[in-house]
């Protein structure tokens, strides 16, 4: 009898192996609930959100929710038209990302490529200070020093403004593109930077021509990922923009976000079914969706990246 078949007879390491596989085996289970965790939660959160949205469509059309210029759900005449808060959103988020891509793409270049591990160790942390800082603070920040300093160059722009609150926002997904990008930039394959640098090229050149576009898969994640972010946030459109629900397209004027409209109905008493409490749900809803659409395109734009580089 071989020494493997006495090993296999022996109850002791028959236990020993049963005792593993449990531990294995619970540890796996474990995994899968966390896993599963996030998924319960999406879904439980779409359920809960088209589960009150029906009711709101049962009385309001559709038609005019998606058409209609005006969001006047708590006036004696109420108007159900979310065209406001989609334009408010994507107003202060096309500002902010007019300041995050460009500096936070720079400053990604710039970490990966051109700064010394000591000046790396410092910069980063700084950075993600910025992500940091309470929203909040950011708000007033925007409300009692960017839009007072705006003044000063367009003395007619008003006390509550997109444009000031779309600023300070691109400040604060500056850390989600500049981390996210210098992350994707030092995983490019050291060879295609050595082999740049063999046919002569510059560190610059191969900053810009060889390890950016390598890594455009990566990046493009994060600005989708700052996108979402932008779409999502409360407090700073809250305090600077005016919370007034206008459609309009220009930053100069004050305008309300989906996101800061939720916050501001839900500090209300509104009676728990009615249709003014149903508008909360129906504009988490198309925030919901507005996300999704952007990560949707996201994950298109990384996978074709992906396979041409």
């Amino acid at each position: 009898m071989t020494e493997k078949s006495l090993n296999l007879s022996n109850p002791a390491a028959m236990s020993v192996k049963a005792a593993r596989n449990l531990r294995e085996g619970a540890i796996a289970f474990i995994l899968f609930l966390a896993a599963f965790s996030s998924v319960a939660t999406t879904v439980a959160i779409l359920i809960i959100l088209v589960s009150e949205s029906i009711g709101f469509f049962e009385k309001v059309s559709l038609v005019e929710f998606l058409t209609s210029k005006e969001w006047t759900p708590l006036f004696s005449e109420p108007k159900y038209g979310i065209l406001p808060l989609v334009s408010g959103t994507l107003v202060i988020t096309g500002v902010s990302m007019a300041v995050a891509i460009p500096l936070g793409t720079i400053i990604a270049i710039y970490l990966s490529e051109f700064a010394s591990a000591k000046v790396r160790e410092i910069t980063k942390p700084v950075l993600e200070l910025l992500a940091g800082i309470p929203t909040v603070v950011y708000g007033y920040f925007a409300f009692l020093f960017v839009t007072p300093l705006l003044q000063k160059v367009l003395p007619e722009l008003p006390g509550f403004n997109m444009l000031s609150a779309g600023l300070v926002v691109g400040i604060m997904i500056i850390p989600f593109i500049s981390s996210i990008g210098e992350d994707a930039m030092r995983s490019v394959p050291v060879y295609l930077k050595e082999g740049a640098y063999a046919m002569g090229a510059t560190r610059f050149y191969t900053a810009i021509s060889v390890v950016f576009p390598a890594a455009l898969s990566g990046i493009s994640s994060a600005y989708i990922l700052a996108i979402s972010r932008a779409v999502g946030l409360t407090m700073v459109p809250a305090i600077a923009a005016g919370l007034q629900p206008n459609y309009t397209w220009n930053p100069m004027e004050p305008g309300a976000t989906i996101a800061a409209y939720i916050v501001q109905v839900s500090l209300g008493d509104l009676p728990h079914g009615s249709l003014e409490y149903q508008t909360i749900f129906v504009a988490g809803l198309t925030l919901v969706l507005m996300t999704l659409g952007f990560n949707i395109i996201g994950h298109f734009l990384s996978k074709r990246y992906r396979e041409i580089y």
